[in-house]
């Protein structure tokens, strides 16, 4: 069995693209994106990298999310997932209204276990666990944060807003996440959490990211590290400040900037130096380890694909690094390890991938298309390459 032709994301690309009667020379005339690329990105024969993504999106005037297919509903329907989005919105909208009388809280200490407790299933590639759980959360959250207006309760409320934020960006809903966001950041600013707002900012560079918009993203980092720096020192400032640098860098390597995301590299690198590896600090994973990972994907955003597979080849992860980093990690390594023709080791890094987080592996638009690149290339490929397409729902 193969993808089907209508589902891939060139397809989807040709199909905007014939709707703005545009042909593939204007197309990338006004993308900037090569002639060539486009063609065989259409035809399947490549995939398409996040910055092709994003500069074919930003021409043909549509969301990235539009031409990466998300969210993917039948697989999300298949998996029950799909009911769990609206109760997350809907608790979202509840922000303002106080207290609700038909609602009794647990005790500050039980909400602020449960809301750690779903950052751990996040970072664990459990994704329904913390889809399924996330909307009752917030709505007793929300209640306990009004009624006792302590800045720990509107931290915990943050953190339930950073798992809807999580599980939004994970199953493919960008609206969803950026209406998270923003709440994040209100909650935040009402427990007087520089460190907090800081990172709101830092997620919020990321979704700018992934929708192409790299100024916005910049200036986003920019003041983030203005936030994060009017927190007290220590670890905690360290370990936010660290992660922004990695934000920016690899922002400057989407947009092809080398130097500038060589230089926040270099930053933060400086940064774990001090703090050590940080995994539970605001379940960031900071550190060393996180530094080199983020070598590998920024040298990977900026088209270096073959330094990045040197980069990302004897790379060690530590051993309690979250299951979910360690998925997008070899999802962005077998990316590079396809464009340099190791067709046998782009596979491996995929059922790496699956196997750290099949949850997020499975709606991980990267190991989608790197997926389809290598189905041109399946005759090469171990027998269970065609079950692992079956998976992913091809």
């Amino acid at each position: 069995m193969s993808a089907r032709p209508q589902d891939h994301t060139g397809a989807r690309i040709k199909r905007h693209r014939l709707e703005r009667q545009l042909t593939q020379k204007a197309l990338s005339d006004v993308s900037g994106v090569a002639y060539s690329t486009l063609t065989k990105t259409e035809q399947g024969v490549i995939p398409a990298t996040p910055y092709v993504l994003s500069c074919l999106a930003r021409a043909l005037r549509v969301d990235v999310s539009t031409l990466n297919g998300q969210p993917y509903v039948a697989e999300l329907r298949a998996d029950e997932l799909d009911i769990l989005i609206l109760p997350i919105r809907e608790a979202l909208d509840l922000y303002d209204l106080g207290v609700d009388p038909d609602v009794a809280p647990r005790s500050r200490e039980r909400l602020a276990a449960e809301a750690e407790g779903l950052c751990v299933s996040v970072r664990a590639g459990q994704l329904k666990r913390a889809a399924s759980r996330v909307a009752a959360l917030i709505e007793e959250a929300t209640t306990a944060a009004h009624a006792g207006a302590a800045s720990e309760d509107w931290l915990t409320l943050a953190s339930a807003y950073r798992t809807a934020y999580d599980v939004a960006t994970k199953l493919g809903y960008p609206d969803l996440a950026a209406l998270a966001l923003t709440r994040m950041d209100w909650a935040a600013g009402r427990a007087s959490s520089a460190v907090v707002c800081g990172i709101s900012r830092y997620m919020r560079a990321l979704s700018y990211l992934r929708a192409g918009q790299y100024k916005t993203g910049r200036r986003l980092v920019t003041l983030g590290l203005e936030t994060v720096g009017q927190a007290d020192d220590g670890r905690e400032r360290a370990v936010v400040t660290g992660q922004l640098h990695l934000g920016a860098a690899v922002i400057a390597g989407r947009s092809q900037n080398l130097t500038g995301a060589k230089e926040h590299l270099a930053e933060a690198e400086r940064i774990a130096t001090g703090t050590g590896e940080a995994v539970k600090v605001w379940w960031l994973a900071f550190g060393p380890a996180n530094v080199a990972v983020h070598r590998v994907s920024v040298l990977a955003e900026a088209n270096e694909y073959e330094a990045a597979v040197r980069a990302g080849a004897d790379l060690s992860l530590p051993g309690d690094w979250p299951s979910s980093r360690t998925s997008h990690h070899f999802a962005e390594l077998s990316q590079s390890q396809l464009w340099t023709g190791d067709i046998d080791g782009a596979f491996r890094s995929l059922v790496r991938s699956r196997k750290a987080a099949p949850q997020q592996a499975r709606y991980s638009p990267t190991v989608r298309q790197t997926y389809q690149g290598l189905e041109s290339a399946k005759r090469r490929l171990p027998g269970d390459f065609l079950s692992f397409g079956s998976w992913l729902g091809y």
